[in-house]
């Protein structure tokens, strides 16, 4: 199909700028995948791609789809949404491209289905790596050892029930700091006008507050 442009006046195929622009987005996109974009196209050629000037459309489709699934790390089949991480899924893709298809595939069903499983499996290995964890933390606080957050060691209680513990004394014994002996200081010896001057002063003061 052939059109004439408004502004140039030149002639231009349109299915060739269709191909050429689907052939830069399936390049674009097989960057994207990675060290996982040998196996997409593998798969993707189970779609019947070829040859790529007539099937470059339906090949831009396929892995625009494969994006979709690499990009949001799930899937749902059968009203159900499956959580699958991007080496599941090329896992999945594997196992697909090394099964014999007489007739090579028309839908994501069949991967869909090799990806339940390893979705499955992943779940379970991640709560059993979680369980693992959380044990791992709770073993360290019963044995006292110090926590995260920089605070002293927990030590056991002396008590009949095992397991229990109690911070340390503040301050620790190495922290306290015995305050040096006062210097004795001799009376001074006063003249008897300076007596005499004091117990007037004292008197004075004594009269003053009882007024």
């Amino acid at each position: 199909m052939k059109f004439i442009c408004p502004n140039c006046r030149k002639e231009y195929d349109f299915m060739a700028i269709q191909l050429s622009a689907d052939l830069n987005a399936i390049i674009a996109m097989l960057n994207t995948f990675g060290r996982h974009h040998a196996v997409v196209w593998a798969y993707a050629e189970l779609f019947g791609v070829v040859p790529f000037h007539a099937k470059a459309k339906k090949l831009r489709l396929i892995l625009e789809e494969l994006k979709k699934l690499f990009d949001a790390s799930g899937f749902s089949y059968q009203k159900r949404l499956y959580r699958i991480s991007p080496e599941g899924i090329a896992e999945a893709l594997n196992v697909v491209v090394k099964k014999n298809f007489a007739d090579g595939l028309d839908s994501h069903n069949y991967l869909k289905k090799v990806m339940i499983n390893i979705s499955e499996r992943e779940d379970k290995d991640s709560g059993r790596r979680t369980e693992k964890d959380l044990r791992k933390k709770e073993a360290s606080l019963m044995s006292g050892s110090r926590d995260d957050t920089g605070g002293g060691a927990l030590r056991p209680i002396a008590s009949a029930r095992p397991g229990l513990t109690q911070a340390p004394p503040y301050p620790v014994p190495e922290e306290q700091v015995e305050a040096p002996p006062m210097k004795t200081v001799p009376a001074a010896r006063l003249t008897d006008e300076q007596v005499e001057e004091n117990r007037r002063r004292v008197k004075a003061l004594v009269g003053t507050i009882t007024k």
